[in-house]
């Protein structure tokens, strides 16, 4: 097994969601500690929102219809331009030298089950934001391209956070769920006491996309704001109900979602059931909050389906259960409510992520400067029990900034 040295670094992690709505940029020193395991502080955090045509031309790339082939490989430039932009400004605003850079980059296509091509099933993932421009703007090495190693070895490449959860969350006595809510709502769950090969991790449904598309399309507003047009509303019980039978919340895990699933075409006939199910009676109001109860109500159902059996089954004896929620969603009150209405019943104590030490915008960012480091000291970044990988892989691509 390759040795992590024992220095510490200085790394930063770029990470830009689903929701398309900015770069994230965490600085952390990271080292290795006595256990073998990598020792992590959050030095700074800062986010960057994306210009309003910034944001128009990375959802045009998530429809290739929509984006020239041209235009395309012009924004993977333009992107690893604004990438360089941020962590620089991050840099100088926190007075630190960096060492390294863990930079995600802009997902425009992703597909982690296997679909026929040319004869042949294929996975694929695709990545916007060249790391070139953000190695040659510092002249700092960047690490970039993380999810395909994980894909070759036959997992989804999703989710990857999981690594940062076991290394940082997980609880001798307590299993606890981290859950994500960016545009996707991913989870991982760790049983009281256990390590990585016990870990169960998915995406459970969307969080903030279908939110945030009707916001754009009813208000012409990015997001719903504390909650505050959600918790006018109406929650229409049928159509989320109706909605539920979709086939990708009763898939099981190992399984990864996006734009592909739960995009413009998804939020379409979301609109039109809501239609069908109020009539005249409907308010966008309505709308809005039954899109935050679909969100709830899938990671809720997720919860049922597949993680309380995993969790006692492997930790029978742990003192609880914690939820502890990062993300943009965590901004939203009465999406909150609602999961701590569902949650709590059930025994489970919800949490907001800065309980635990990091902000809950900046766990990804965290999570790619984390990658980052493995992969610059040869170390494996995915989790097999997470991805459905067959191996634990070294992730991404090294780009060097000398």
């Amino acid at each position: 097994m390759v040795q992590a040295k024992s220095g510490a670094m200085i790394v930063a992690g770029i990470m830009s969601g689903t929701s398309a709505d900015g770069v994230d940029v965490a600085v952390c020193r990271i080292s290795s500690a006595a256990d073998g395991r990598p020792k992590i502080k959050l030095i700074g955090f800062t986010e960057y929102p994306y210009k309003p045509e910034v944001r128009r031309a990375v959802l045009a790339a998530m429809n290739a219809e929509a984006m020239s082939v041209a235009n395309m490989s012009r924004l993977h430039w333009r992107l690893g331009s604004i990438y360089a932009d941020a962590v620089e400004a991050t840099a100088k605003k926190l007075g630190v030298k960096l060492a390294l850079i863990g930079c995600h980059g802009q997902t425009i296509y992703h597909q982690g089950t296997p679909a026929k091509f040319l004869g042949e099933p294929v996975r694929a993932t695709w990545q916007l934001g060249e790391p070139s421009v953000i190695a040659e703007r510092l002249r700092v090495p960047v690490v970039s391209d993380f999810r395909p190693a994980d894909l070759a070895a036959g997992g989804q490449a999703a989710p990857l956070v999981p690594k940062l959860d076991v290394t940082l969350f997980s609880h001798k006595t307590r299993s606890r769920i981290l859950l994500n809510l960016g545009g996707i709502a991913n989870l991982t769950a760790i049983p009281a006491g256990a390590g990585a090969d016990a870990v169960m991790a998915f995406d459970t449904g969307p969080a903030n996309m279908v939110i945030d598309a009707c916001m754009e399309r009813l208000f012409h507003k990015r997001f719903d704001s504390d909650g505050a047009t959600g918790q006018r509303g109406r929650v229409l019980s049928e159509v989320v109900a109706a909605l539920a039978k979709d086939p990708y919340f009763a898939a099981t895990p190992p399984k990864s979602c996006g734009r592909e699933e739960f995009g413009e075409a998804y939020v379409g006939r979301f609109l039109a059931v809501c239609e069908v199910s109020a009539g005249s009676k409907l308010k966008k109001q309505d709308i809005i909050a039954t899109a935050t109860a679909l969100t709830a109500d899938s990671i809720a159902d997720a919860y049922r389906r597949f993680v309380w059996a995993h969790l006692g089954q492997r930790a029978p004896l742990a003192r609880g259960i914690d939820l502890c929620i990062a993300g943009g969603g965590a901004r939203n009150a009465f999406l909150m409510r609602l999961l701590r209405e569902r949650f709590e019943p059930l025994g489970v104590t919800v949490r907001d992520m800065e309980e635990l030490g990091v902000p809950a915008q900046a766990k990804e960012g965290v999570a790619f400067a984390l990658l980052a480091w493995l992969t610059w000291n040869r170390l494996a970044g995915n989790v097999p029990a997470a991805t459905g990988a067959s191996r634990c892989v070294v992730l991404g691509k090294v780009t060097y900034g000398a």
